[in-house]
């Protein structure tokens, strides 16, 4: 199932990129070149179990286009975990670092595993198998990982250290999402949800809803699910409905946030200590100003994309809204901020530790979170800039401005 589904993300992908580099003006040359990742590497990593038999994990990095720089992006350890999936995400990493402005190209990795019934033994020696099977094609100026699903910044510890075992230097620019005590930067963990919050505000201000008492409806309440509920409870909007795996909670007066995130576990389920909740179906559907699916792909589609009762729709996952779903919402006037602009606040804070661990120089969270706002709303307003002056609904829009970057650091460089 999940293969199918991701050959038509990738699929989905490619004709939106083909469309934003025709609108722009750029021939099908160009198109043929950043539909598909430039490298596409798949490993296999033998891993000692607890039980003392070997198991073999199948690992993938994919670098997508690294004429602007080094290539940039997270790895994901999840079951469903496919080559097409790594590819398309790795696409989408490249338009967030150009709807950014970031000096990089898109990377994204995975390992099809059940991190959840590994112990905390069996995940080092995957992590650190994982880094010695890649570790030649990755490096501070050349493929820099990151968390994405699952991983979190011990995974990431486990890697860097690897990493510096093979090359004999100390290279925390490899790795970003570290622990602060190894380079990690203040504002990293919390980097996904501000940057969708700070979309939140800058959607209501277009729609002219103030913040304040704004119906929020959050699927998903892992990392950026939590946090982001947190950030609008504590702005005074109401987060009237959160789900998580097992189920969902609605309340039309707004959620007690606090008390949720207290009873959470690690991987992000509270659902499961309540009698009272709603299915997953049921929260989409849910009357509010902003819904936010904060979990995985392909949940909003052409299906249930008629039945969705919100103003707006800001996208923290990664392709929650099918092609058929955008189609429909941009044609009910439903505005969509896209994933490529909406959940970039965490490779912007990325980026940004990366400068300071280049520069060896720290900042305080106050300058992270100031930086990663400016940064954010810029490129908010260019992408509705765009849709506006070149009438192109929202996600091509991000696209064209995503895509623009990396087609003319290609053709400068005389590839096309």
């Amino acid at each position: 199932m999940a293969s199918h589904n991701h050959q038509e993300m990738l699929a989905a992908t490619q004709t939106i990129i083909e469309e934003a580099l025709l609108k722009l003006g750029y021939g099908t040359d160009m198109a043929e070149l950043l539909k598909e990742p430039l490298r596409m590497l798949t490993v296999r990593i033998p891993v000692r179990m607890d039980d003392g038999r070997v198991k073999v994990f199948t690992g993938y990095r994919a670098q997508h286009n690294d004429a602007v720089g080094p290539t940039k992006g997270g790895v994901r350890f999840h079951p469903s975990v496919t080559e097409e999936e790594v590819k398309a995400l790795s696409i989408w990493m490249t338009l967030k670092c150009g709807i950014a402005d970031l000096p990089y190209g898109g990377g994204k990795g995975g390992i099809i595993c059940d991190p959840r019934s590994m112990s905390f033994r069996e995940l080092e020696r995957l992590s650190r198998g994982y880094v010695r099977a890649i570790s030649q094609i990755v490096g501070p100026n050349k493929d820099i990982p990151a968390p994405d699903v699952m991983t979190n910044s011990q995974i990431m510890a486990w890697m860097l250290d690897e990493y510096s075992r093979l090359r004999e230097h100390d290279s925390p620019g490899f790795i970003t999402g570290k622990p602060i005590v190894l380079g990690g930067s203040l504002g990293r963990e919390t980097a996904t949800a501000r940057g969708v919050a700070i979309m939140i505000e800058e959607t209501l201000a277009v729609m002219g809803t103030p913040l304040k008492d704004a119906r929020i409806v959050i699927q998903g309440f892992g990392n950026a699910g939590s946090y982001l509920a947190k950030f609008m409870f504590d702005a005074g909007a109401k987060v009237v409905g959160i789900s998580d795996v097992h189920g969902a909670l609605h309340d039309p007066d707004g959620l007690d946030i606090e008390d949720l995130i207290d009873k959470r576990d690690s991987f992000g389920a509270v659902t499961n200590l309540f009698r009272k909740t709603i299915s997953n179906d049921e929260l989409l559907e849910l009357e509010c100003d902003v819904l936010v699916p904060a979990a995985i792909e392909n949940q909003i589609t052409a299906d249930n994309a008629p039945r969705i009762k919100a103003g707006a729709i800001v996208e923290a996952a990664n392709g929650p809204t099918t092609l058929e779903a955008t189609n429909i919402l941009n044609d009910r006037g439903v505005l969509i901020v896209p994933d490529v602009l909406a959940s970039s606040g965490g490779v912007i804070v990325s980026y940004f530790e990366w400068v300071q661990n280049n520069q060896g120089y720290y900042w305080s969270e106050p300058e992270v979170d100031a930086k990663l706002r400016t940064m954010m709303v810029r490129g908010f307003r260019e992408v509705v800039d765009v849709h506006r002056t070149r009438k192109v609904n929202m996600r091509l829009a991000a696209y064209m401005v995503g895509v623009r970057k990396a087609a003319e650091a290609a053709r400068l460089r005389g590839w096309v």
